[in-house]
């Protein structure tokens, strides 16, 4: 190939270009019309175009004819010249037209060439420079260029190789960590080494290094594992800390919560089955393993009733341990988030995370006392404590009740579970122990001689132990209403159990320690105090501080309870302290052993009553039974007479009888003893049901010696007057107690039969009083008397006199019984008025059996009474004397006309009809003829009169 700059072809082209040239020149010199130019370039066939491979002469030939024709020949040649003619002028007027450029391309061909010249001399140049370099710079030179290179290479190999050995030895730094638990250095040291491993993982020994660091990581997080479970027991807060820092540098923050509710769970279910086994085993007495293959249920039955309290305490000791590890727990976690509140890039992360353990642990809390609940519960079903004693019983109840607190303050939990499984077991028992304490009572009651029982005179219940439960607000010396004010006032700030034991303690261990500060004085030293406390009992006594308000009062009508609107002086109290017959003594209660006994079952049952609400009902229908079953014996021992109703007293009240018809009905086993027994009604009813209980034969209430048993009578009714106190004083702490539905049973209670404690004085006393005064030999002395006398007398009947020696008599009798038992002013008043009531109701009936009477004999009458009424005034200080106007009113009903005499009949049914025909016989016999005295006969058998 000719280079670009070769001479010849330059000069070649130079000269087809002059040629060129001049060939234009000649064709423009050749005037043509460009129109016909066009034509003849037109005309020139297609196939001229094609391609430069066309042979043009070839294709020529092949078109002659067979036969040439010269004139044909030549015109067709004339024509292809000029067609080639044409051709050759519109190629040359292009080439005009377009030799500004091929100039100009022609001088860039001339720059190029110079340009192609000097690169030949640079590169000239360049070459030999190389040659020069090459020979100036040895291979020593180089060599040492090398050397340094694979040095710096070496320098990072010894590096790795260091790292290497580092990394090979972090196992056993990593096994020192963890045995010092410092689990979050472990963690970041681990993960640290597989960062490292990860940038050598190509030698061979680092990948190997990798799975084993990925084996260690699984095995810090087993230890963690175990670690965190610890936390259960006892919970430490380094120790936490630790495990929590582990568990978020390795993003588990969530799983570890998961871990922890699991391990509580087991924690819960492993502690209560080793305290049980412990127990089981040990009592066993053997070494046998069946008691560890058992199901914690199973478990729970070979408990024996010597440990069944020890190991109950022990149990809710351990449980208390779990429950104060999770509430510690939380409290960390609750400061911890606290801490954690600025803001950092990872915080939305760690707000989802602290969302998370929140409503887990929140969720936890009912989830563990749950479980918790379970476990006691079968550890409380587990066993029959039907026949435990009461004291154990209480025990168990307050451990109970305690932990029930525990669950309260845990979660919020009313601990329904353990609530019906305490409740189960509480039925149960107190059936038992209260059908047991009836028959007990019963055995006191006939047993019971009915001695005063020497206590204290400012004894009251809240000294018995059995009481301390309810506290200074709840003493008995309290009145109902600032009883009720201090039951209202907001209690003070307590702090919680949680908060008590957080650091050291455990609430159940508080009971054992408080039963044997349990102690009380109540007793009297030889049944008498001394002298300073009986003055100073006289000193109150005088100051009205322990005179009850209804004995402030002139009198109580005992048929109405009315209490007249004038209330007695403190001097007429005073006065009348002569009939109270007690100033030789101290105002101690009266109450015998029996009620002692009856009011500490009170408080037993009231105890077991505070601590488990549910059975309250059932406790106090109970309680109910008791203060029956002794109201009920004190009523058949000392007041049940067939003389009642002749009397024509009213002695029982209607609301007493329908009482006393209730608990006999309820309560009273009418058959047990008889021939018959077991024959009528249902054995369970039966088995309700208490035998009537009998008087002991040591109690003799047929002696005129000592006013037939009137000390037995006294000491018997006022301990039921002061056990019938006591619950009235106990009503608003019962009240207090009952489920709402229930109230109106405790209502009922207090209303028909607590209240009328105090109305069996009537029947009680009437038998004494009907006995120790002989109004039969008043009658035979007043029919002795003649009373149609003629002139008025001024001297009255020896009747009266004899009448008065008798109640003389009364009163000495009463002085001596009171040196044995006091007789307090009720007593000694209800006494004096059924004696001058039957005194007054004889003097009538011996003025009704009179024969003959004039109108100076109806003025003995009254003589006689009022020399009776002035003289016995004397010796009783009862205002206004009892049936004072029945006499009076009889004896002025002989002036009476037959008119009046009819009203008088109909308005008088108190008298009998023996009594108003005697008025119609004697008084008016001598003043009506025969028809009218037939008619008011006929008056009085007409009318059907109740006594009253």
């Amino acid at each position: 190939m000719t280079s670009f700059n070769s001479p010849s072809l330059s000069l070649s082209l130079f000269v087809h270009f002059v040629l060129f040239q001049e060939e234009l020149r000649e064709m423009r010199e050749q005037p043509i019309d460009p129109q016909a130019e066009q034509e003849i370039i037109d005309s020139i066939e297609e196939v001229y175009f094609s391609n430069d491979s066309f042979d043009m002469v070839q294709h020529e030939l092949e078109k002659l004819p067979p036969e040439l024709n010269l004139q044909e020949l030549e015109e067709y040649r004339d024509k292809l010249k000029r067609q080639q003619a044409a051709v050759s002028k519109k190629v040359a007027d292009l080439i005009l037209e377009k030799q500004p450029a091929y100039v100009k391309e022609l001088e860039r061909v001339t720059a190029l060439q110079t340009n192609l010249q000097l690169a030949a001399v640079i590169c000239t140049n360049a070459r030999r420079q190389l040659s020069v370099a090459k020979e100036g710079f040895t291979e020593a030179s180089l060599g040492l260029l090398a050397n340094q290179r694979r040095r710096q290479l070496l320098t990072g190999l010894l590096k790795s190789l260091r790292t290497i050995k580092t990394l090979q030895r972090t196992d056993v730094r990593l096994s020192e960590m963890l045995e010092e638990e410092d689990y979050p250095g472990a963690i970041q040291l681990c993960l640290e080494c597989q960062k490292a491993a990860s940038t050598f993982k190509h030698y061979s020994c680092i990948s190997e290094l990798n799975s084993k660091l990925q084996d260690t990581l699984e095995q810090i997080e087993e230890q963690l594992d175990v670690a965190l479970s610890k936390t259960c027991k006892h919970f430490d807060v380094s120790h936490y800390t630790k495990v929590q820092l582990a568990y978020t540098l390795l993003g588990k923050t969530q799983t570890a919560m998961d871990q922890l509710h699991m391990h509580f769970t087991q924690a819960i279910h492993n502690t209560v089955f080793q305290v049980v086994l412990g127990y089981v085993e040990l009592c066993a007495g053997n070494a046998d393993t069946k008691f560890q293959k058992m199901q914690y249920k199973d478990l729970c039955t070979h408990i024996t009733l010597d440990s069944y309290i020890p190991c109950l305490t022990d149990l809710c000791k351990a449980l208390w341990e779990v429950m104060l590890s999770y509430h510690r727990t939380m409290q960390w976690h609750e400061e911890h988030d606290k801490q954690e509140t600025t803001p950092t890039p990872e915080s939305d992360e760690l707000m989802v995370d602290h969302s998370y353990v929140k409503k887990k642990l929140e969720h936890g809390l009912t989830r563990i006392w749950q479980d918790v609940q379970l476990k006691v519960k079968a550890y409380i079903l587990g066993t029959d404590m039907s026949n435990f004693k009461y004291d154990d019983f209480i025990v168990v109840l307050d451990v109970i009740s305690r932990l029930m607190q525990v669950g309260e303050e845990f979660c919020g939990s009313k601990s329904e579970v353990l609530q019906e499984s305490i409740k189960r077991q509480s039925v149960n028992y107190f059936k038992n122990y209260h059908r047991a304490r009836l028959e007990e009572l019963r055995m006191f009651l006939e047993n019971e001689t009915w001695e005063l029982c020497p206590v204290k005179s400012n004894f009251n219940i809240a000294q018995l132990h059995e009481f301390k439960f309810m506290g200074q607000c709840r003493s008995p010396s309290v009145s109902p209403s600032r009883q009720a004010a201090c039951s209202t006032s907001p209690p003070q700030e307590e702090l919680s159990l949680f908060q008590q034991y957080l650091q050291e303690g455990n609430p159940f261990e508080m009971h054992i320690e408080h039963k044997e500060e349990e102690t009380e004085d109540v007793l009297a030293s030889n049944g008498y105090e001394s002298d300073e406390l009986e003055k100073s009992v006289y000193q109150d006594y005088d100051s009205d501080s322990d005179v009850p308000d209804e004995l402030k009062q002139d009198y109580v009508d005992e048929q109405t309870g009315d209490v007249p609107q004038k209330s007695a002086s403190r001097e007429t109290i005073r006065s009348k302290k002569k009939s109270d017959y007690n100033l030789n003594k101290t105002n101690a209660p009266i109450l015998t052993n029996t009620t002692l006994n009856v009011i500490r079952l009170v408080g037993k049952y009231m105890q077991m009553m505070n601590i488990l609400k549910p059975i309250a009902f059932d406790v106090i229908h109970c309680v109910s039974q008791l203060f029956d079953y002794y109201l009920y014996a004190v009523y058949t021992f000392f007041g049940r007479n067939d003389m009642y109703e002749s009397s024509g007293l009213g002695l029982i009240s209607s609301r007493l009888r329908t009482t006393l018809n209730r608990i006999q009905e309820s309560l009273i086993d009418m058959e047990a003893g008889g021939e018959n027994a077991g024959v009528h009604g249902p054995t369970e009813d039966r088995k309700e049901k208490v035998p009537s209980p009998h008087l002991s034969q040591m109690v003799v209430l047929t002696s005129s010696g000592t006013l037939y048993g009137l000390a037995q009578r006294v000491v018997a009714t006022e301990s039921l007057v002061f056990l019938a106190e006591q619950f009235e004083s106990l009503q608003s702490h019962l009240d207090t107690m009952m489920p709402a539905a229930k109230k109106p049973f405790l209502q009922q209670f207090y209303s028909q039969t607590v209240s009328t404690a105090s109305e069996l004085r009537k029947p009680i006393y009437w038998i004494v009083a009907a006995k120790a005064i002989d109004y039969e030999q008043m009658l035979l002395m007043m029919a002795g008397v003649k009373w149609d006398i003629r002139e008025i007398m001024s001297q009255h009947n020896v009747y009266v006199d004899v009448l008065l020696k008798e109640f003389e008599q009364f009163n000495k009798r009463l002085g001596d019984v009171s040196r044995h038992v006091r007789i307090p002013l009720p007593v000694s008043n209800v006494l004096w008025e059924h004696c001058i009531r039957l005194a007054n109701r004889t003097l009538v009936e011996g003025y009704a059996n009179v024969k003959k009477c004039s109108n100076e004999g109806r003025a003995l009458m009254q003589l006689d009474f009022q020399q009776f009424l002035m003289k016995l005034e004397k010796l009783t200080d009862l205002r206004p004397i009892p049936d004072k106007e029945f006499v009076e009113t009889y004896i002025k009903a002989y002036y009476l006309t037959e008119n009046d005499m009819e009203q008088f009949i109909k308005n008088h049914r108190e008298y009998s009809m023996k009594q108003l025909a005697n008025l119609v016989n004697v008084c008016l016999g001598s003043h009506i003829n025969k028809k009218a005295r037939q008619k008011l006969l006929a008056a009085i058998d007409d009318i059907d009169r109740p006594k009253r």
